[in-house]
């Protein structure tokens, strides 16, 4: 359970960012209540995870994999682009959130 916490906690930090990028420094109504109740809920969420996994693995997953999706929604949902150097980088993001997840002793399954 405790890792559906935390998928739901990535999922919803990556729509209040992409909210917040629409938010226009948060004049926009909309968008702003969207990206603080993503923030508040997702931080939530994240309180139940550290209860028994260590806070900074539970930061390096979500912190790893929110940089990757909100990457991704970028490109998809903004047409930002992304250069072979940034998707490199967003690569070994992904390797580092797998290594600790797969390979971890910090990590309990």
């Amino acid at each position: 359970m405790i890792y559906i916490y935390l998928f739901a906690a990535i999922v919803l930090e990556v729509i209040a960012t992409s909210a917040m990028a629409k938010s226009d420094g948060y004049t926009a109504l909309w968008p702003s209540v969207i990206s603080l109740i993503g923030y508040g809920l997702a931080f939530f969420l994240l309180s139940l995870v550290t209860r028994t996994v260590p806070v900074g693995i539970v930061y390096a997953v979500w912190s790893g994999a929110g940089i990757v999706l909100v990457a991704a929604a970028g490109w998809l949902l903004f047409g930002q682009k992304l250069d072979l150097p940034a998707i490199i980088g967003l690569v070994m993001i992904v390797a580092g959130v797998l290594i600790i997840n797969l390979l971890s002793k910090s990590v309990s399954h």
